[in-house]
């Protein structure tokens, strides 16, 4: 089957927006570790509604949950790719691997940070 490009603008934004909507259920059906990530998205989301957060720590909130959901989601990619192209083990597969997950682990670390300054003044 030969891929044929959409040329026109509006139907070609739409099936993009429809690919990256599938992409997006995909990640939340398929993978564990954006499992547990969106349902800590939802559980911080109704804490911003509990604890009355304001606009400004929404911003910060909504970032941080974004950054952490979507280099997740490169990592994701990046291991399935690692794994089609080197199914076996490998040392620069596996370095490469470690890399993408050392991104995650950064965003992580943002967010977790975000977090506690949002919400530790609230339990203080």
């Amino acid at each position: 089957m030969e891929f044929k490009k959409d040329t026109a603008f509006f139907s070609g934004r739409l099936k993009s927006l429809k690919y990256a909507f599938n992409g997006a259920l995909k990640l939340i059906t398929t993978e564990h570790s954006i499992m547990v990530q969106f349902t800590l998205a939802i559980l911080l989301i109704f804490a911003g509604f509990f604890f009355e957060i304001n606009k400004t720590e929404w911003l910060f909130q909504t970032i941080a949950i974004g950054l952490v959901i979507s280099i997740e989601g490169l990592n994701t990619a990046v291991e399935k790719v690692a794994d089609f192209i080197h199914p076996n083990f490998n040392d620069k597969i596996g370095f490469i691997k470690d890399i993408a997950a050392g991104a995650v682990f950064f965003a992580a670390i943002t967010a977790i940070a975000i977090g506690i300054i949002i919400y530790l003044p609230k339990f203080l």
